[in-house]
């Protein structure tokens, strides 16, 4: 009976030394339906994979080889982008289980021992083609639902500031027969100002999530990491930063003790989380609304919190909403921004060892924390 896999024909690299037992496997697999490329060592299988137009689905590979071994292929095409994700089984001697560790250290999938039974050998491919299959099932759902989540934050929050700043600069520049008063000029000023701080504040989110999710922010951090005593200074810039507290619509009361257990951090990535948080509270908050932060600290860690008295969170949305791009119903709250803020503040506490949380409830407010470890147990006076 011709399995589901063997139906899609998918397509089966088998490198091996020995010419007997790789015709051997050659036609076992044919009969069972795969498409199947062969070479007698990994010199071999690479020029095989560089002459495919499509890579193969999965690569069957002996450990013991001439010219290039098992071990050394496996490396070489985990070295390639359009080869990484194929899924790579090796076949071994009993006594080369030394080399099984190693390949599976490199990200090998599977082994089969020789000599094997050869319906071993067709579950064992099976199973790691469907395993194949459903992970990129799965990648690309959420690769399509993630692609959905940034075009709409994309149309809206990139379309806004941009009509701000097009239509002001048009009026400003086609003012018709009436000259403009200077309460005029300035309000357009004031317009294009709003766009332009919006569309920047979108991009430097943006960067900061790309360098996040890359190497890019541990390597800032590791280069400029150092001893925090005092998180005034922080706590401060972060008010300066968001422009709805600087213009005394939400009052701030700041709750710091007077001293902390000293903590290992960089002060600009904790500033930029603050004012996540604090951009935050204002965004979900009435007017007006009170707004408090402060730090909480014992032997082990030190908590940096913002607490709000805003429209709050429901419960099946809190753990998701540290996501990248994720947004509650933005039909519904048009002022919600691109979704970016909090997988910031989460990957800031991530890079120092640390971990975020949340307290909110619904028409009540949130409470969001960032909890680091401290690096000192001896507590220091603040400035």
């Amino acid at each position: 009976m011709v399995s589901s896999t063997t139906m899609q024909k998918a397509k089966v690299l088998v490198v091996e030394d020995d010419i007997h037992l790789l015709e051997g496997i050659r036609d076992i697999l044919e009969l069972d339906g795969y498409s199947v490329l062969t070479a007698e060592n990994g010199s071999n299988g690479i020029e095989v994979l560089n002459s495919q137009s499509a890579p193969p689905d999965l690569i069957v590979s002996d450990i013991m080889m001439p010219k290039m071994d098992g071990i050394q292929f496996l490396k070489e095409v985990r070295k390639e982008n359009r080869w990484f994700s194929i899924p790579f089984i090796f076949l071994t001697a009993k006594g080369e289980r030394a080399d099984v560790h190693r390949g599976m250290r490199l990200g090998v999938d599977d082994y089969v021992i020789k000599p094997y039974d050869p319906s071993d050998l067709l579950v064992k491919i099976e199973s790691r083609l469907e395993r194949h299959r459903s992970l990129n099932q799965m990648h690309n759902s959420g690769m399509a639902s993630l692609k959905r989540q940034i075009l709409t934050m994309l149309n809206h929050e990139f379309r806004t500031p941009l009509t701000f700043v097009v239509a002001y600069s048009d009026m400003l520049n086609n003012p018709g027969d009436q000259e403009l008063s200077k309460e005029e000029m300035l309000s357009y000023i004031s317009g294009i100002t709003a766009g332009a701080d919006r569309l920047r504040n979108l991009i430097e989110n943006f960067i900061m999530l790309v360098e996040l999710e890359t190497d890019s922010a541990r390597q800032t951090f590791d280069w400029r990491k150092g001893p925090i005593a005092s998180v005034q200074g922080i706590f401060k810039e972060a008010q300066e930063r968001v422009k709805e507290i600087e213009s005394d619509n939400h009052p701030v009361t700041v709750e710091i003790p007077a001293e902390m257990p000293i903590i290992t951090g960089d002060v600009e990535y904790l500033t930029v989380a603050l004012a996540l948080l604090l951009n935050n509270a204002c965004k979900f908050s009435e007017d007006g609304a009170p707004i408090t932060l402060g730090v909480t600290a014992d032997a082990k860690e030190v908590t940096l919190w913002v607490k709000d008295k805003g429209r709050g969170i429901p419960t099946a949305e809190q753990e998701q909403i540290w996501e990248s791009f994720y947004q509650i119903d933005r039909a519904v709250n048009e002022d919600q921004g691109a979704g970016a803020g909090l997988a910031i503040v989460k990957g800031i506490a991530l890079l120092h060892g640390g971990r975020v949380s949340l307290e909110s409830e619904v028409g009540q407010g949130s409470t969001f924390r960032m909890i680091l470890p401290v690096t000192e147990t001896e507590p220091a006076a603040l400035a």
